[in-house]
């Protein structure tokens, strides 16, 4: 891919953004595209560091789960509310979380073996896609910038739990009598999943990849163990990884939890990038696998209103001498904005120095 030299100009602050918070964001005069750089972040030859506001979150209405789970992204916005997931299960919102969990009393399944009886998967065709599309094309998502369309309450785990309950979806993971349930369960929900991803590409325009939800650990440690993750859960999230490649897109993991040492088992999967919490040690994460899947990162960190300019300026320099590898890529992860130490001059010496190491 060709490399681009550097121009010092390109320094120029010509618009501003906001990012997922509401901070104003400089952009400079970057010689191409953000949503270029974050397909070019995707191969693994990006032209700068990105820093997250090249990518843009897409989750529609017409999907009932994201009203559900409170995390409606979209030309028409909504506040957070109680919803009905696509399978008919009750969720709340709970304000002092931010988030949403099954309403108690509303898991479905108690054995895996039941799932065919009890189970009633959605109608996706009768979804006003049209209207949707209507809404969101020419406005919402934008061609300049990497639209992800996300997948939130995920296929496999995640799914499981919302039937199932924590302890049911764990016991019915490692239970002889119930793993082959669990399989084929998996196996019709990833169809689905592929499904759902025919619809976006039909309906949006500018879609370039899938975020798909699928936790698997607590602070401490992953929810289970890597031959069960590599036997119960792989396959199936390679089936669907498959098939958004073969769609000529991308595959983005969202993946909580204390799991580093689930890794490989995300790159035999097939995901193209992932954003681990920053529990993990993201960085030996990256020196590890930054050439075989792209590394949501969290640097390290240090309070702005007590650094100088100079120090800011210093991180950032040495951040890029880390990462900023021909043949590897990563990206800032949300944990790291969170943190707040995206500063003007650390995002100006980052941009510079990244855009010195991937041009080499």
């Amino acid at each position: 891919m060709k490399k681009i030299p550097f121009d010092p100009k390109e320094l120029n602050i010509v618009s501003e953004t906001p990012d997922m918070f509401g901070n104003m964001l400089p952009l400079y005069d970057f010689p191409i595209r953000k949503r270029d750089n974050y397909l070019r972040m995707m191969q693994k030859s990006p032209v700068w560091q990105c820093l997250g506001y090249e990518a843009s979150l897409f989750c529609p209405s017409v999907i009932p789960d994201n009203i559900a789970r409170a995390f409606v992204i979209e030309a028409n916005m909504m506040p957070p509310q109680n919803g009905v997931d696509m399978f008919g299960i009750d969720w709340e919102y709970v304000p002092s979380a931010g988030g949403s969990m099954v309403r108690p009393g509303n898991h479905i399944l108690k054995d895996a073996n039941d799932w065919e009886k009890l189970i009633k998967f959605p109608d996706i065709d009768s979804w006003n896609w049209e209207e949707s599309a209507k809404a969101n094309n020419g406005k919402f998502l934008s061609e300049n910038t990497f639209n992800l369309a996300w997948q939130i309450n995920g296929w496999w785990f995640e799914r499981l739990i919302s039937f199932m309950g924590f302890e049911g979806a764990a016991e019915a993971l490692v239970d002889e009598d119930q793993q082959d349930a669990v399989k084929a369960l998996f196996e019709a929900t990833t169809d689905l999943g592929c499904r759902i991803v025919d619809k976006f590409i039909e309906h949006y325009d500018n879609i370039d990849g899938f975020t798909v939800h699928d936790d698997w650990g607590s602070q401490r440690s992953p929810f289970f163990s890597l031959n069960t993750a590599q036997e119960m859960i792989v396959p199936y999230m390679k089936k669907l990884t498959d098939h958004i490649h073969s769609k000529g897109l991308y595959a983005d993991l969202h993946s909580c939890g204390h799991i580093e040492a689930r890794t490989q088992c995300f790159v035999d999967a097939g995901w193209d990038s992932w954003t681990p919490q920053p529990m993990n040690d993201t960085m030996k994460i990256f020196e590890e696998y930054g050439d075989k899947i792209c590394i949501g990162i969290t640097p390290e960190l240090f309070d702005p209103a007590a650094t100088s300019e100079d120090e800011q300026r210093a991180h950032a320099r040495k951040l890029a001498e880390k990462i900023c590898i021909p043949g590897k890529s990563s990206f800032m992860g949300v944990y790291a904005l969170l943190a707040n130490i995206l500063t003007n001059p650390y995002r100006e010496e980052l941009y510079k120095q990244s855009r010195i190491g991937f041009s080499k």
